[in-house]
């Protein structure tokens, strides 16, 4: 009876304290511009695969082969899986005059899955003038590096009367793990704009009561390494466009009887009707009310798209109310203002 209690007063305690907060919790969608700023107005691309070994490291790669148990032209095939998805996703979505790739280029790399040096500027813009391209995408390295756990166990399985009895299971997982790395060459300018490396892990597994048919149940693990390679490709090629997030606002919904309707209001999707009675609210002379009605009408502001309105609204809230919400809302929407105009300038 005593736990009872305890627990009967812990739900009241939370029930009590979650109706008197004195703010909910809205998300919206924002724009965030690419984390690689390339202008493509006019311009065109060259995508150029480094990741074949260079022919005095081939050793190391034969015996990685064998090790790692590794199937002919993986390394090959991923790697010019990587080079399309990138090339069909740059020339999908991003508008640049052109998207090519450059195969005779002959540029190798140590074959050891770490990044090349890079490219000298002088053959960086060799290679930009004979292709007429004004970037070079380059896929630096590509490798994968497999791992066999094969193990025994005993199952009990029916057999053609459907007695149960013991058999042996052989069973079987392969780990591949695909090691790439990329570089962005911005020629006219002699830059650098981009270098990263990921390691992305691909599990297959099978099993049957012999190793041929546990074998057979990741025959597929190829085509798996050449999917995921393929979205290597696309995904980097996205790191050059603007993306979408969902952020989340505090909104105040206590106050005066205007806030109460303004809270039901927004929950159901009326927002601007919520903004009505928040408006009449902004010159009360309470403070905090005004302060927190102030506070509001930066948020439908922002709701609304009008960033520069939002701030002055946020503005007012601190400033003139002391709301310490409003301050930190305010840095927010400074930081939104300057991510727009990023945005504006990438669009031009």
């Amino acid at each position: 009876m005593k736990n009872y209690s305890k627990l009967t007063l812990g739900i009241l305690l939370s029930g009590f304290l979650f109706s008197c907060s004195s703010t909910n919790l809205l998300t919206l969608s924002v724009t965030e511009p690419a984390p690689v700023y390339l202008p493509s107005q006019g311009k065109s691309v060259g995508i150029i695969n480094r990741s074949l070994p260079n022919s005095k490291n081939e050793p190391f790669d034969v015996i990685d082969k064998i090790l790692s148990v590794e199937g002919k032209d993986l390394d090959k095939d991923g790697a010019n899986e990587s080079v399309l998805g990138l090339q069909n996703e740059l020339t999908k979505n991003n508008g640049f005059a052109a998207v090519k790739l450059i195969e005779d280029a002959n540029l190798k790399n140590v074959g050891l899955g770490v990044f090349p040096a890079a490219l000298q500027w002088e053959n960086v813009e060799k290679i930009a003038q004979k292709n007429q391209v004004d970037y070079l995408f380059e896929l630096s390295f590509y490798d994968t590096d497999t791992k066999v756990d094969y193990k025994t166990a005993t199952v009990e399985k029916a057999n053609v009367v459907g007695i149960k009895i013991p058999m042996i299971e052989h069973q079987v997982n392969i780990a591949t793990m695909i090691k790439n790395g990329w570089r962005i060459y911005d020629v006219k300018n002699r830059e650098i704009l981009d270098e990263i490396a990921s390691n992305n892990v691909i599990n297959s597994s099978g099993r049957g009561i012999n190793p041929v048919k546990a074998a057979e149940a990741v025959m597929g693990r190829k085509q798996n390494v050449l999917k995921i390679s393929n979205r290597l490709g696309v995904d980097y090629a996205l790191k050059t466009l603007p993306y979408k997030i969902r952020v989340s606002r505090d909104y105040y919904v206590k106050g005066t009887p205007n806030f109460e309707i303004a809270r039901r209001r927004a929950q159901t999707g009326n927002w601007d009707g919520a903004a009505e009675l928040w408006e009449k609210e902004v010159n009360n002379p309470d403070p905090t009310i005004a302060g927190r009605a102030c506070y509001n009408m930066a948020i439908i502001n922002e709701i609304n798209g009008n960033l520069d309105t939002a701030v002055n609204w946020a503005s007012k809230s601190y400033s003139d109310y002391g709301d310490k919400l409003a301050l930190r809302y305010l840095n927010i929407l400074k930081d939104r203002i300057a991510k727009k105009e990023q945005l504006v300038a990438e669009n031009h």
